[in-house]
C-alpha cells in the first residue's frame, strides 16, 4: 500500500500512544469496581485476579507503540513517551509518572530490541514477541516503582495480554497497509 496511507495510520497510533500514558495513569487512581485510598483502583482481569484499571490503556500501548515504530520510525515512540510523561505531570502524582515513565521507557528499549530485528520477516510474530516481554518488563517496574509490590504482577500480565488479543484486528490491518517498515 502506499506510505502516506501507512503515514496516516502511524500519525494516528501516535496520538493514541501518546495519550495512552497520562489516560492509564488517571484511570489507576479514578476508575475501578475497588478503589483503595492512595493506592490503585482495581478492575477483574480473570476470575479471582484483580489488576490496577490502567492495565488496559497500557496493554493498548505496547501495540501501539509497534505501529508507531513501523509506521513512522522508531524515534517517534520514545517522543511519544516523553510527550505523555508531560501531559500525566499535569494530571497525577509525581510518583506515578515516574513510575509510568521508567515502565515505558525501559519496556521500549526492550520492545526496540525484540520488535525491530523480527519485523522484517513478520510483523504480527514481531509484535506478539515484542508486546509480550514488554507486558512483563513494563508490569515488574511500574509496580515496583508505583507500589513497591508485585502483588499485582499476574492481573498485569493478564489484563495486558487481553489487550493485545483485542488489538489483534490492528495489527493485522497495519501489515496490510505497511507491509515494510518506515
Amino acid at each position: 500500500m502506499d506510505r502516506p496511507v501507512a503515514r496516516n495510520l502511524g500519525v494516528a497510533a501516535f496520538l493514541m500512544f501518546m495519550l495512552s500514558i497520562p489516560v492509564a495513569n488517571w484511570m489507576i487512581g479514578h476508575v475501578g469496581l475497588v478503589c483503595v485510598p492512595h493506592e490503585a483502583c482495581l478492575i477483574p482481569v480473570a476470575p479471582g485476579v484483580m489488576a490496577p484499571s490502567g492495565v488496559v490503556t497500557v496493554g493498548a500501548a505496547l501495540v501501539l507503540r509497534d505501529i508507531v515504530q513501523r509506521c513512522l520510525g522508531a524515534r517517534y515512540g520514545l517522543f511519544a513517551i516523553v510527550a505523555g510523561a508531560l501531559l500525566s505531570a499535569l494530571i497525577v502524582p509525581a510518583s506515578l509518572v515516574i513510575a509510568s515513565t521508567a515502565a515505558f521507557v525501559l519496556s521500549e528499549f526492550a520492545d526496540f530490541a525484540v520488535f525491530s530485528p523480527l519485523q522484517r520477516r513478520g510483523f504480527i510474530a514481531a509484535a506478539l514477541a515484542s508486546s509480550s516481554l514488554g507486558i512483563v518488563i513494563d508490569s515488574m517496574v511500574f509496580l515496583t516503582l508505583a507500589f513497591h509490590s508485585l502483588a499485582f504482577l499476574p492481573g498485569q500480565v493478564i489484563g495486558k495480554l487481553w489487550s493485545i488479543f483485542f488489538a489483534m484486528p490492528l495489527i493485522i490491518l497495519t501489515r496490510r497497509l505497511a507491509p515494510t517498515p518506515a
